[in-house]
């Protein structure tokens, strides 16, 4: 009777594990698409709800390491000197250690367009927007 319960026990955990990388799959999902609408709109202050305690920033103004606060208001001024009309996903995919990047274009109300990279990194099991490009293209 005690082994057939530990077996349960241990049937119900190892369904558990293989739930999980389901379920973080989709919770990145959902922030590569939050994250999309924020660039899209230009809404620093949306997109700096996913930054983890550090960003990298590669952009015109603004390359290496920035706190949280310090990232966010460089965007701001990004975005107000170079307002998006459109941004589209052109590629996206996951990396070996469990990161999701994606590449997309916007295009500013000027005319305008930047190749945009992002990286959302898992940094002990939560999923934070580590990286940031904007390149003129």
């Amino acid at each position: 009777m005690m082994i057939s319960r530990r077996l349960l026990l241990l049937g119900i955990f190892l369904m558990m594990l293989n739930l999980v990388p389901g379920v973080l799959a989709q919770d990145t999902g959902h922030m590569v698409r939050d994250i999309s609408r924020a660039i899209e709109r230009g809404n620093a202050r949306d997109m700096a709800k996913f930054f983890g305690t550090n960003v990298d920033l590669s952009m015109p103004r603004a390359e290496g390491t920035f706190s949280k606060s310090q990232t966010e208001i460089i965007l701001r001024d990004f975005f107000s000197r170079n307002s998006p009309a459109t941004f589209a996903v052109s590629r996206q995919g996951s990396m070996r250690d469990g990161s999701v990047y994606v590449i997309g274009r916007m295009t500013t109300n000027e005319g305008q367009t930047y190749r945009c990279y992002f990286l959302i990194k898992n940094i002990s099991q939560n999923s934070f927007l580590h990286h940031i490009q904007f390149e003129l293209q």
